[in-house]
Order: C-alpha cells, then structure tokens, then sequence
C-alpha cells in the first residue's frame, strides 16, 4: 500500500499560502504528517502542485496533478493513483497532522467485513472522505468522473462500493489545521 499526503490545494482559508509547508511546532506541518502515515504503509509520496522541490526535500517521491486549475482532492487521489507502483493508496490531507495511529488497519478490515471497493473513516458524526484507502484500478474511473466536471470527493466515492470505518472513538485525530487559531493551539501542544 502506497501512502498519500495531500499537499495540492491552494489554502485559500489561510491567504494561499503553502499549508504544508508551514512551520508548526518546530516543523513543517507536512512532516508531522508523513511521520504519522509512515509506519502504516509501505512507500510515500507526496501529491503537491507547487513548491515540489521544497517537498521533494522530505525525501518522498513528489507528484502532481496530473489536471490544471486545482482540481481538487479528487485530482490529488488520481495523481497518487497513477503514481503508486503498489494496488492500493491510503490518502490523507497535509494538515491532518494527528491520524490515527491504526488508520490503516481499520480502513482494511471495514474493506473486507463490509465486501467494499474504497473504505472511508468516519468519526461518528461525519465521513472523513480524504482519509481513504482506494485500489488503483480505479483511477480510470476516477479520470473519467474528473473529465465529466465531478468535483466532489464523496459523490465519487459513494459511486461505488463504500465501507465505513468508525473512528468515533478518537474524533480529534480528524482534526484539521485550517486558521491561523488552529496552527496555534496545536503549536501549544509542543512548548
């Protein structure tokens, strides 16, 4: 299973600046990231549209949309995709910096209980549509949704198959780091 940090986007909540690169307790918030997917996959990469060599620096194979405009996440999913040498990605965003520690695992076994194609966390009160697992096989499929003018992540997903895996145990691993307010109060978390 390959792993893919989503650092495509365009940040528009924080002015435009390069989310993953900014620096959140002593480090880039991309690198917390990786750190935390790491352990649960095989290989990395990383899917970002602009500063690629500043991300290519982290050591991961950098790759980017293969779609012009910022797409969106979906565009994210089909570079991974298509990148990937392996038959399954695990997505997650870049500024999701705390995932669960057993993501994987349970994206893995609500795939096989539930007989589904693409497994999806949720945490109890929402689906967490970026943290997936997907096979490659899909991508095609994936294309030609993006080609159509789809855009949104869970209509393309509920388009198939879909597993559920409940995290509602541990809703804060969800949590995304989308306001100047949010970058400090994890910051604080690491004096």
């Amino acid at each position: 299973m390959t792993g893919v940090v989503l650092a495509g986007g365009r940040a528009r909540r924080l002015g435009g600046v390069d989310k993953g690169l900014m620096q959140v307790g002593g480090q880039p918030l991309i690198a917390w990231t990786l750190a935390a997917l790491a352990p649960q996959v095989g290989t990395l990469l990383v899917n970002a549209n602009r500063h690629l060599e500043q991300y290519a620096a982290f050591g991961y194979p950098v790759v980017a949309d293969s779609m012009p405009d910022y797409q969106g996440p979906l565009a994210g999913f089909l570079a991974g995709m298509r990148a990937a040498r392996t038959d399954w990605i695990l997505t997650l965003p870049c500024d999701g910096p705390r995932p669960p520690s057993d993501l994987a695992a349970r994206l893995i076994s609500a795939l096989i209980e539930q007989d589904a194609e693409l497994a999806v966390a949720t945490d109890g009160r929402r689906q967490q549509s970026i943290h997936a697992l997907m096979p490659v096989a899909l991508a095609d499929d994936l294309e030609r949704f993006l080609v159509q003018g789809g855009r949104r992540v869970e209509d393309w997903q509920r388009s198939h198959r879909l597993a559920l895996a409940d995290f509602s145990d541990q809703p804060e691993a969800f949590g995304n780091l989308n306001t100047p307010d949010a970058f400090q109060r994890f910051a604080e978390q690491f004096p």
